[in-house]
């Protein structure tokens, strides 16, 4: 009995000892926070912070960004708070954050003007970087590695998270901050030519080819026909990973044939591994640059 109890201590013990921070589950108690980030007048934002309760300091944090054409979706969605908690119990803090529902009312369609469609981007990445900024300026509080921010988000939020990445710019966020990497469930963006080496971060992309909202290829947003005042040509997955191809920089392109748009979420919920591996061997801990394709057909 002793013998059998000795052998399985030991054998609990060199588990424990094989797995590794942020590449397996160590932590099974998450906390959760609310903390507001923006006030103007009537106006308030938040965000919701994920962190397992004996976690050290200096953590990567995943900044998530929900999705709903702008006008719409919540920052604590059952997935988002499932994928959010499963992340921290891997030991990365995460922040789930709202911004400003400029398309609340009006829409995200063929009949919404483009100026409209780019702005609403453009307020949305500048709210995320605002939330950034906040977590940066009480970073006592958040404890987070400030070189180790990664943004996140699905279909709209996929768009703001990418726009962030490599086409939109502001001065919120202190001159020498670079994102450590970017996430995009089903996104796009309205140019590549910002894409370039020295600008390049280690990008995840999942997407469907059938997606019929936000292109895979390069196609018109929700396909809008050219004489529609809503035409607002996008680049999706596909075209991002190629231009990071050539440009020899690291990417984890995840292409789902005949995928809908429900990719926006789906991956959050069936591809945890996928965003683990990238997390880890292309962000936190990269031995080489990887430039890793996979496509499934779909479920």
């Amino acid at each position: 009995m002793n013998y059998l109890f000795t052998l399985v201590f030991i054998i609990t013990v060199q588990l424990s000892i094989a797995q590794t921070q942020y590449l397996d589950s160590l932590f099974s108690e998450v906390s959760t926070t609310t903390h507001t980030y923006y006030t103007h007048k009537t106006d308030s934002l938040q965000l919701d912070y994920y962190r397992a309760d004996t976690i050290q300091k200096n953590i990567p944090l995943v900044v998530y960004v929900h999705g709903g054409g702008f006008s719409g979706g919540q920052r604590d969605s059952k997935n988002i708070v499932d994928f959010a908690t499963k992340l921290a119990q891997y030991g990365y803090a995460v922040a789930s954050v709202s911004y400003k529902l400029t398309m609340k009312g009006i829409g995200f369609g063929c009949d919404t003007k483009t100026p409209k469609k780019i702005a609403a981007i453009n307020s949305a990445s500048h709210d995320v970087n605002i939330a950034i900024k906040y977590i940066l300026d009480h970073n006592a509080t958040f404890n987070i590695d400030p070189n180790k921010v990664i943004i996140a988000g699905g279909s709209a939020g996929a768009e703001a998270v990418l726009n962030m990445a490599y086409t939109y710019q502001d001065d919120t966020l202190p001159a020498d901050f670079k994102y450590a990497g970017v996430i995009s469930l089903a996104g796009a963006v309205t140019s590549i030519d910002n894409i370039k080496y020295d600008t390049a971060i280690p990008t995840q992309l999942f997407h469907g080819t059938g997606d019929i909202l936000v292109p895979y290829g390069i196609a018109p947003h929700h396909y809008c026909d050219s004489n529609n005042k809503g035409h607002l040509l996008l680049y999706g997955s596909d075209p991002i990973a190629k231009r990071l191809k050539g440009l020899g920089t690291p990417y984890y392109f995840y292409t789902i044939i005949g995928g809908t748009h429900s990719w926006a979420e789906l991956p959050m919920v069936r591809c945890f591994d996928e965003v683990i591996d990238f997390l880890y061997h292309d962000i936190i801990n990269p031995k080489f640059v990887r430039h890793t394709e996979r496509t499934i057909n779909k479920l």
